[in-house]
């Protein structure tokens, strides 16, 4: 296996606390930054590492940093998205548990560079055993000087609160989860103002993912450009991939950006292959809200090369052939797989978590669902599989938020690939509506 930059330690006992964590190396980034670096000399770092945001976007790290804005005399704020609400999405919530004092290390660390003195890390509300362990955590680096007033007596101050929401999957976006921090309803904002000319309180913030903050800490112990030289042109660095459905071992796996495909689904090193030696029918490769690819657009791209675990080799081929890395969560399915079930189960989820602000995401995702679910129960019509996307059309890009591409863009992939299987639950409608039933290739459409 690679390199592990984050999870090195994760079975040492004890290392969710501080001495353990502490006797490993940690809180090395924020002795070394706050010591011996000016706060722009660590967002030039971070630059340099070529992080891209681990929550989903892909967004390069050290360039949102710049863009805070620095006005005089007015208090900034780093906010950590500890949500993680996306189906098929479940990294987070492990690096916390077992290695808390990662990340608020990199907490730390990332607010010396941005100026703030006081920082927040939001968590799903769900989740409150972990925000138990962080809390923790916490008081033990108050207790060792890491937090509070004139840390390592250097004259920096911060202030490091964990505030859980309301189990909202809305809550994800950035200008939504500040809204709820604040106590009110969680809606995602209009933007522009951007959060680093307004965000919490209307101040200047920096909103990361948890692994996003997590990874600056191995990018300041071993300089950016060390970090780098692991994996392959702009996909820099390692990344969490948590790994589901049909697969030999699922779990979460650090691999060094740039591992093919289909060794990561294959090899004995991480997912084994798929279970009961069954065929592999299609991924799902970066959380729910990602267009689904059949096994040969996965495994390989439209030109034939190699797909690899990359931001760009995913996304090659733009939607018609190609996916997006997303957060990382990975989901295998096999040939027992029912793309149509699958889809409107996506698109229950969607349409409950709709904040209702927006028309065509408040009617669209309802729309979705309903004719899904007409196809899968074997009520539907020929002319449904075009309404799908004639609707999944007009939500995209209409909305304050991404939620609606997130539910648009499975279904609008499902049925780009899989047609043929939503013209057999037209076709063999009463087959089709039975419980378990899964469309096979050798099946003939009427």
């Amino acid at each position: 296996m690679g390199r592990k930059l984050l999870t090195e330690h994760i079975n040492v006992e004890g290392i969710d606390t501080f001495e353990v964590y502490r006797k490993h190396g940690g809180y090395r980034s924020v002795e070394k930054a706050i010591k011996t670096m000016t706060p722009d000399e660590v967002v030039e770092e971070v630059k340099k590492s070529g992080l891209r945001g681990r929550g989903g976007a892909g967004f390069p790290t050290g360039m949102k940093w710049s863009f805070l804005a620095k006005p005089e005399g007015v208090p900034r704020y780093l906010v950590c998205n500890a949500d993680e609400s996306e189906p098929g999405t479940f990294k987070d919530r492990q690096l916390m548990s077992k290695l808390p004092h990662l990340l608020i290390e990199g907490m730390i660390t990332s607010s010396y560079a941005l100026g703030a003195n006081t920082s927040y890390i939001y968590i799903r509300g769900e989740l409150l055993y972990v925000l138990r362990i962080l809390e923790k955590a916490i008081a033990e680096a108050y207790a060792n000087g890491f937090l509070g007033k004139n840390i390592l007596g250097s004259g920096y101050d911060l202030d490091l609160h964990v505030h859980p929401g309301g189990g909202a999957y809305i809550c994800g976006e950035e200008t939504a989860l500040l809204e709820s921090l604040e106590g009110k309803r969680g809606n995602p904002r209009n933007k522009p103002p951007f959060p680093a000319v307004q965000g919490l309180y209307a101040r200047p913030t920096v909103v990361n993912n948890v692994e996003s903050i997590a990874a600056v800490v191995p990018i300041i112990n071993e300089g950016g450009d060390e970090y780098a030289k692991i994996g392959v042109g702009r996909s820099t660095g390692t990344k969490l991939i948590s790994a589901c459905g049909h697969l030999n071992k699922p779990g979460i796996y650090e691999i060094e950006l740039g591992v093919p495909v289909e060794e990561f689904i294959y090899s004995d090193e991480y997912c084994g292959g798929i279970w009961k030696g069954r065929q592999l029918k299609a991924v799902v490769a970066g959380g729910s809200s990602v267009p689904i690819l059949p096994t040969e657009l996965i495994l390989k791209t439209a030109a034939g090369e190699n797909r690899l675990m990359t931001y760009e080799s995913l996304s090659d081929g733009g939607f018609v052939t190609g996916t997006m890395l997303g957060s990382g969560g990975f989901i295998a399915m096999d040939e027992t797989t029912c793309i149509v079930r699958n889809t409107w189960n996506f698109s229950r989820f969607y349409h409950h978590e709709s904040c209702g602000q927006c028309s065509p995401c408040r009617e669209g995702t309802g729309w979705l669902e309903k004719v899904l679910h007409r196809l899968e129960h074997g009520h539907g019509h020929m002319e449904d599989i075009d309404l799908l996307v004639s609707v999944a059309k007009q939500i995209e890009g209409n909305t304050i938020c991404p939620l609606g591409e997130a539910a648009a863009w499975p279904v609008a992939a499902a049925v780009r690939h899989f047609r043929h299987e939503f013209e057999w639950h037209v076709t063999h409608a009463k087959e089709a509506a039975q419980p378990g039933a899964v469309y096979r290739p050798s099946a003939v459409l009427a």
